[in-house]
């Protein structure tokens, strides 16, 4: 194979973008598109996010209500009556909960909560189990491992 027989797959090709400011025959010359003069027409001209011409933004105007904390750690959680409707058995891994539907995502922490009841020993690993979800599990002779 040569150079000269490189050929552009068709999916590659796309409609050819218009060469602005490339003389007055292309169609495109002379102010190329911008307009006569002002802040846009400029190189490097335009405005910043946000910007409303010097009148005081949106984003201040607003009042701001609240805290967001970025560092806070979120679970899916799953109570105990969730894993006995399922009539799950034995060991209830993060995988276990994730293909009977009770957890959306492979990667989230996962929280058991004791609400529900279960008569079944069930060995659960967990990223945390609640207070009564934990007595729940070891009083039906199972264990909560937190994984």
């Amino acid at each position: 194979m040569k150079l000269n027989e490189l050929k552009i797959p068709e999916k590659a090709k796309s409609k050819s973008t218009k060469r602005l400011g490339r003389g007055s025959a292309t169609g495109q010359g002379c102010t190329a598109g911008r307009g006569h003069k002002g802040q846009n027409s400029r190189s490097g001209g335009g405005v910043r996010r946000g910007f409303e011409g010097g009148q005081m933004p949106i984003i201040r105007r607003l009042p701001k209500r609240g805290f967001f904390n970025k560092f806070r750690t979120c679970y899916e959680i799953v109570n105990l009556s969730d894993i006995a409707d399922k009539s799950l058995k034995g060991e209830i891994t993060l995988e276990v909960l994730l293909s009977n539907g009770l957890v959306r995502k492979s990667d989230s922490r996962v929280k058991i909560l004791g609400d529900g009841k279960i008569s079944e020993a069930l060995n659960i690993k967990a990223h945390a189990f609640s207070r009564s979800a934990r007595e729940k599990i070891e009083s039906a002779g199972g264990t909560a491992e937190v994984v």
